[in-house]
């Protein structure tokens, strides 16, 4: 059995599965098992510290160093006993790396309780997947929070994911998983995090750098298939307005989406009881309607179908 065939297969093989099974909710699941490593470990840092900032600054490079190396003691071993066990394993953990149809599933739940007029419904159903105030939201300001979520989440969830595994499988792809769940929880310029989440908020602006520009091009190709979207106008709104956000990497996906789309995004918004005045990203566009939720999903799908063959091409070519 050709090794080198199966450590490439291991990418789209991960991706179909995504795409089949979706997140499993009721499995142990090695993200999850990620964020109750952060909590625990989290106080074990600040008591050993006195600065938050020196013990921030420990604290994020060695869960990701940690999560890489558990990876590489997870498929290692594994590929040395049998490429078929070794081709197994890699699957299943790049597997749990995806969120493809899981991202989908909540975008289009949304979409729905807003078609049948559920507005408080969707209202709490759009907390979950946001890190905004939604108490006021009417229905076109749910339908703008899902596919502002949509647009940051595909780069998150599934083209950065792809885009480490492949270059370094799935530890890489790992602990790349554990910057962006570090970043979520502790990444907060609030008072509790703004010096010991510091650190762990600059690794995932810089392991997410390349990743997100890459994502404007594979958007922008996913574009081309999607009917009354366009390739071209994504490109440019990304060029011109993707650094029109508080973020020096989720900009860019969101304006891409903003541009294929033609509809505005980002903007003023409530952030733990405070009013953050973001600029609009394509304020000459349409403000979202409900149905731009499902156009998003679409264009999500596609971009995520096109950086899974992207990525698995590179893949081939460094395996």
């Amino acid at each position: 059995m050709n090794a080198e065939l199966l450590h490439w297969a291991a990418l789209p093989c991960a991706f179909l599965l995504d795409l089949l099974l979706g997140d499993p909710p009721r499995r142990p699941h090695p993200i999850r098992l990620m964020g109750s490593v952060i909590t625990r470990a989290e106080p074990w840092f600040r008591k050993r510290f006195s600065s938050p900032l020196v013990a921030g600054a420990l604290f994020a490079p060695a869960l990701i160093l940690s999560t890489f190396a558990t990876g590489l003691v997870l498929t290692w071993p594994a590929w040395q006993a049998h490429p078929l066990l070794g081709f197994v394993v890699e699957t299943v953990l790049l597997f749990y790396c995806l969120s493809a149809r899981s991202l989908y599933q909540a975008a289009m739940e949304i979409h729905g309780l807003l078609a049948e007029g559920k507005v408080d419904t969707a209202r709490n159903a759009v907390r979950m997947i946001v890190g905004r105030d939604v108490n006021q939201y009417e229905a076109d300001d749910i339908a703008r929070a899902t596919v502002e979520t949509v647009a940051e989440n595909v780069v998150d969830g599934v083209l950065a994911p792809l885009f480490f595994a492949a270059l370094g499988g799935a530890p890489l792809a790992f602990a790349y998983k554990m910057t962006n769940t570090l970043d979520s929880m502790v990444g907060y310029k609030n008072e509790r995090y703004l010096y010991f989440g510091r650190a762990a908020a600059r690794i995932d602006d810089c392991a997410n750098w390349l990743p997100a520009r890459l994502g404007v091009l594979i958007i922008s190709l996913a574009a081309i298939a999607l009917p009354k979207a366009s390739a071209s106008r994504a490109w440019q709104t990304a060029r011109k307005e993707g650094s029109h956000h508080s973020s020096p990497n989720a900009g860019y996906a969101e304006a891409a989406f903003s541009g294929a789309l033609a509809i505005r995004l980002n903007g003023p918004n409530y952030y733990g009881g405070v009013l953050v005045d973001k600029p609009w990203i394509g304020a000459a566009f349409h403000p979202v309607r409900i149905g731009d939720i499902a156009r998003a999903c679409v264009l999500m799908m596609g971009a995520s179908t096109a950086g899974a063959v992207l990525y698995s091409v590179l893949r081939w070519i460094l395996v």
